[in-house]
């Protein structure tokens, strides 16, 4: 059996020789096809993204396919700090920010965040100590993750990164996917001078969102519907 960290690696190294003669076989890495259904909306070249909940920025990113295949520039943004080293090494043309979203925060402020691989989740980010839990015990057992662990991350509002790291940039999509911290994150956004062209969002409270984007955008599309979570995409009016 090969283990684990050599076959990421012979992946890693078969998904760069197909890009570099321009095949894209191994490189929609999304799931439930989202890249495919988000460049139906946004089939374009040089483009500009923000994924936050990036993880390790290749596993179920909504954004490599645009930056390996399309060109795009962008941000992510993971707090997990094993997993933003992992950003860095499969992303290292994005600039990669470690630190968990919230709706405001003060300099030096941490929040606690619980790892469970694509789902970690921010302490309380679904509710309740006891939902937040569950989840994370759930994420464990679908992606067979030996152990949680909690750790102490920066807290950042969207708005701040977004003035530090790209200043007067068009965002041609906002991708969220954020474990239940959607509406907290969109709260520490300053839509006067950042808002995206495209906010493709996995939530789970679609009626804790409306109001806070409704002024400016419209549903154009549900990407994915599973029931207890879909994946939104909007659009600014």
């Amino acid at each position: 059996m090969i283990p684990p960290a050599l076959h990421r690696r012979l992946a890693r190294w078969r998904r760069r020789a197909c890009e570099a003669v321009g095949s894209s076989r191994y490189s929609r890495p999304a799931l439930d096809e989202l890249d495919r259904k988000l460049e139906r909306h946004l089939d374009r070249d040089g483009g500009y993204f923000v994924e936050a909940g990036a993880n390790d920025g290749f596993t179920q990113s909504n954004t490599y396919y645009f930056e390996r295949c399309r060109g795009w520039r962008g941000v992510l943004v993971e707090g997990i700090p094993a997993l933003a080293a992992e950003c860095r090494r499969n992303r290292p043309a994005a600039v990669v920010v470690e630190a968990a979203l919230v709706s405001a925060a003060a300099p030096g402020q941490t929040v606690t965040m619980h790892y469970s691989g694509l789902m970690s989740a921010v302490e309380n980010a679904l509710g309740s100590t006891e939902a937040t839990a569950e989840h994370i015990q759930r994420g464990l057992a679908v992606q067979s993750l030996a152990a949680t662990y909690a750790v102490a991350v920066p807290a950042r509002t969207l708005t701040e990164v977004l003035a530090e790291n790209c200043p007067g940039q068009e965002i041609d999509l906002l991708s969220l996917d954020v474990e239940g911290m959607e509406a907290d994150v969109l709260r520490g956004l300053d839509f006067a001078r950042f808002a995206p062209r495209f906010l493709c969002v996995e939530t789970r409270n679609r009626g804790e969102l409306e109001p806070l984007l409704a002024v400016r955008y419209r549903v154009v599309e549900t990407l994915v519907d599973h029931g207890t979570r879909s994946d939104l995409l909007w659009q600014r009016l």
